[in-house]
């Protein structure tokens, strides 16, 4: 089993910055991918960023140019680096972990509220 929690959450303004971080414990040798994925209200999760191991990342064309994944493995933490924030990026972003095709893992979710 692995567990991940995430922080760094917040309420900030337009074109403001947050970082948010997805600590792992447990099973951790287990992970390949880890993903950061957001929910607006009323919408569908969506996948925001993704990261292997070996630190190929992918992002929505929503947030490319403006978010950074990373991830320190010796400390099994990932990172969303989050610039320019704009109001329709509020959303729970959650982490989850798992292999290059699935999630088996998924964090509580952490608030990230942009006001104009």
């Amino acid at each position: 089993q692995v567990q991940l929690v995430e922080s760094g959450g917040g309420l900030v303004q337009a074109g403001g910055s947050l970082r948010l971080s997805c600590a792992a414990s447990g099973s951790v040798f287990s992970i390949d991918t880890m993903r950061w994925y957001r929910q607006a209200p009323g919408k569908q999760r969506e996948l925001v960023a993704t990261i292997t191991r070996g630190g190929s990342t992918n992002y929505a064309d929503s947030v490319k140019a403006r978010f950074t994944i990373s991830r320190d493995n010796a400390r099994n933490t990932v990172y969303l680096e989050m610039n320019t924030l704009k109001p329709e990026d509020t959303a729970v972003y959650y982490c989850a972990a798992g292999s290059r095709e699935f999630n088996y893992y998924w964090g509580q979710g952490t608030q990230v509220t942009v006001s104009s």
